[in-house]
């Protein structure tokens, strides 16, 4: 009986090492379990007094270390300066001089089932905003192609509409598309998925436009951005992915982008030279159309930078 006791006491300092050892990997793993609903991507709205604007964020946790970046109304994917979650509860900051606000924008929402909901602390008027997961977009399979469709005739904007009214407008002059510079975009009438796109611009001095994909990825266009990061470069997907090997900025002179877009996957041919290679876009960029990823979209071209660029074609073959 007497070795029966020793043999359980011994039993018992061992088994209390043990759980000593073992919890505080407990309590690590618990605490980080807490942010486990809420990393990945996820599309967001936000809702103002004068309708719904599309936005977008990515949340990491490495070992309990949160990070996130952001895309806005505007611009481009940016890290952001704070971001909590407890439980289901989130809060991040956009800091005012990203927004043109008087100060930092304070996003708190709840997640409930597959959306988080919650409020925008910082605009003179109450600001909502919702979230659900960005889809993955994944593809099976070769895409079969159908016929190529002419999207500018050469002769007016027939398939086009503005996006607000001007002046100044987008003209057709000796057969091109001439962008306003600091007007209203350009959208296509027509939304597709999955395509190839043919694209002949001529960008003028000091001139800034863009290709929208689906009407939510922006392939730049530009020869005033030398000074900025890669990705806003020419050919580059604004703010997410650099053009690699990146070409001479050609003012005035005609060029040609061929795009493929499968999914989130984006190849861009600039006057035959591949300088984005299958590459995965991450989430939507600034002045998209909308967040939502997983439907269909239409071409859209950028009129709102400053100075002229010219379109003579835009052809694009859909993924049957």
């Amino acid at each position: 009986m007497k070795f029966q006791v020793l043999l359980f006491a011994a039993v018992s300092i061992v088994l209390a090492g043990l759980l000593l050892a073992v919890s505080p990997a407990c309590a690590a793993q618990s605490a980080g379990s807490s942010h486990a609903a809420f990393p990945g991507r996820w599309d967001l709205t936000l809702k103002a007094p004068d309708g719904a604007h599309p936005s977008w964020i990515e949340i990491d946790d490495k070992d309990g270390q949160l990070s996130a970046r952001f895309t806005g109304r505007w611009g481009n994917a940016r890290p952001l300066p704070k971001i909590e979650i407890d439980g289901d509860k989130i809060t991040f900051v956009s800091p005012k001089d990203e927004e043109s606000t008087k100060e930092d924008l304070v996003f708190s929402g709840t997640l409930k089932g597959k959306t988080i909901s919650g409020t925008i602390a910082g605009f003179d008027a109450p600001w909502t905003w919702t979230g659900v997961r960005a889809p993955s977009l994944e593809r099976t399979g070769t895409p079969q192609w159908g016929q190529p469709i002419e999207l500018f005739d050469g002769k007016d904007l027939k398939g086009w509409h503005e996006s607000g009214k001007g002046p100044p407008d987008w003209t057709v002059k000796d057969g091109n598309l001439v962008s306003p510079g600091n007007g209203p975009e350009l959208i296509g009438d027509r939304k597709f998925t999955d395509f190839k796109l043919h694209v002949e611009f001529n960008c003028g001095v000091n001139a800034n436009s863009g290709v929208y994909l689906r009407g939510r990825y922006e392939t730049q266009i530009e020869t005033e951005s030398a000074d900025e990061p890669p990705s806003h470069h020419t050919g580059g997907i604004y703010g997410f992915i650099a053009p690699n090997p990146e070409q001479p900025r050609s003012p005035d002179t005609w060029q040609t982008f061929d795009i493929t877009l499968i999914g989130r996957h984006v190849t861009v041919v600039q006057n035959g030279t591949t300088i984005i290679d299958n590459q995965e876009i991450p989430g939507i960029t600034g002045g998209a159309l909308n967040s939502d990823e997983g439907q269909p979209g239409p071409i859209y071209l950028q009129g709102s930078e400053k100075g002229h660029v010219l379109f003579r074609k835009v052809e694009i073959t859909p993924a049957k």
